[in-house]
């Protein structure tokens, strides 16, 4: 699913929260994108298109303290996965999301909506800790879990650094999007063949892609 509007549009398809907050990060995202959560009303528009926040929930303590406080979960969620990928440690990571976990999340309830239906509401206003909490004890809950664990991927696209969990039959899902990074690499691979036939060097032989 994606949300917001033109280039700096973010997408929640990584399967978790915790990992689609990574993907805002300047190498998490989009191929070219930059800081995705650059300022409170960027922050105030991913919390509630995330689902983190009802619709039309104030966030008047929302400031500049809230982005770097997201911007270090995130940076340690990212280099926790990282690690389970088989990257550099994460020293220092864990404590700090262990620590934003035991928060306590802001909880819901059900009230009458304009229409008289029932809809999502807080119980309290969300402050920066109880939001935190949500998202840090999502990455505690995925890292925990071993079928989670064993799901985690990043993306193969060029260019593309975003993680995700692989739930394809089989788990020989490359990409974090087959209409995206998948529909990249296809494009791309169909211009080097027409380039080579145009060279007459024939289309060459190629590995057969994985599946997507």
């Amino acid at each position: 699913m994606a949300a917001g509007r033109g280039a700096r549009a973010w997408r929640f398809d990584t399967g978790r929260v915790c990992l689609d907050l990574v993907a805002t990060e300047p190498a998490g995202g989009v191929p070219g994108g930059g800081e995705q959560l650059d300022g409170p009303a960027r922050l105030a528009r991913w919390l509630t298109d995330a689902g983190l926040v009802p619709p039309g929930t104030a966030l008047a303590a929302l400031d500049a303290t809230w982005v770097a406080r997201f911007h270090e979960l995130r940076s340690a969620v990212g280099r926790l996965m990282a690690a389970q990928l088989g990257g550099p440690g994460a020293d220092g990571a864990l404590e700090r999301v262990n620590a934003l976990a035991s928060g306590a999340p802001p909880g819901p309830r059900a009230v009458r909506g304009a229409d008289g239906a029932l809809v999502r509401a807080l119980s309290t206003a969300p402050d920066c800790a109880g939001l935190l909490a949500v998202v840090a004890r999502d990455a505690v809950d995925l890292l925990t879990d071993p079928a989670a664990r064993a799901a985690l991927r990043r993306c193969q696209g060029e260019d593309c650094h975003r993680l995700y969990l692989d739930t394809s039959r089989g788990g020989r899902r490359r990409w974090c999007s087959g209409e995206v990074c998948g529909n990249r690499e296809r494009v791309a691979r169909h211009r080097r063949r027409t380039l080579a036939a145009a060279d007459g060097r024939g289309p060459g032989t190629e590995s057969p892609p994985g599946a997507e």
